[in-house]
């Protein structure tokens, strides 16, 4: 079995197990605070398990380093890390907000530059999207790719949640400047949306991005042909400790992004 088919069976599975959960009272709980420093809910440690259990059970050679439950070696004689993310957007699937998702990556090494696999489902209604490098991205069984076209309507993905009012500040010529301004509140999802053409470019300068976040739409965004920056707007590269916090810009093309980023004010960029 193939990575990619481990990282979809597991996901799949995440799907079957919660996907009656979200906005009910058993999605909720507190578990204490995990690995990544949010709170972990019922929902969480639910997924989380699934996929561990999983892994277990096909004896598969890993090192999993999970939202929740932090470092676990499956193996000493690993094959890689599993990057996972069992629920991106918890508030969301607490609140029953329709828009939520889990993020599972393969690494062969300690670095965000080393992910070969990535998926990414919808724990909403179960679309799936994925990748593996060099082999194009997907949504389910179709082929997918950014908006390579002059947009009808500019989208722009920004996350703000927690923004520092300097932040705010460089970022405030493009609120002015543009109306299409959405953020969702599950960064994996919204990059697969990128991915798939949805939105022109998506912004994320909070230094608060964990790898955990980011994984699976890091290669499902660069098979699908966008570009990922970081703050300094050098190629993304990060290693994957939990300390790790990310900065990232995906944009479609260049165009857009030299747009975009030129209307930033550099304060310090």
């Amino acid at each position: 079995m193939e990575v990619i088919e481990i990282l979809q069976e597991a996901s799949r599975r995440i799907y079957e197990n919660v996907k009656d959960l979200a906005g009910t009272d058993n999605a909720a709980g507190d578990f204490g605070r995990g690995a990544g420093g949010d709170i972990s809910r019922n929902i969480d440690i639910i997924a989380e398990k699934t996929v561990l259990d999983y892994l277990k059970e096909i004896n598969f050679d890993c090192i999993v380093l999970g939202e929740e439950c932090g470092r676990v070696e499956l193996s000493k004689q690993s094959k890689g890390f599993i990057i996972m993310d069992a629920i991106d957007g918890s508030a969301n699937a607490v609140r029953g907000v329709p828009f939520f998702c889990s993020s599972l990556a393969f690494a062969k090494e300690d670095r965000l530059s080393s992910i070969t696999d990535g998926v990414i489902t919808d724990l909403s209604n179960g679309d799936m999207y994925w990748a593996s490098k060099d082999r194009g991205a997907f949504l389910n069984k179709s082929r997918i790719k950014v908006h390579d076209k002059e947009p009808i309507y500019k989208i722009i993905g920004i996350n703000t949640s927690g923004a520092t009012h300097e932040l705010m500040n460089r970022l405030h010529p493009i609120f002015e400047q543009h109306n299409h301004i959405r953020h969702f509140g599950a960064n994996a999802l919204e990059m697969a949306l990128f991915a798939r053409g949805l939105l022109d470019i998506f912004i994320d300068l909070r230094d608060k991005i964990r790898v955990q976040d980011i994984a699976a739409g890091y290669v499902i965004v660069k098979e699908a042909g966008g570009i990922l920056l970081d703050a300094n707007l050098n190629l993304l590269d990060a290693d994957l400790s939990y300390k790790t916090r990310i900065s990232f810009i995906a944009a479609s093309n260049q165009k857009i992004l030299d747009d975009v980023v030129s209307q930033i004010k550099k304060i310090k960029l």
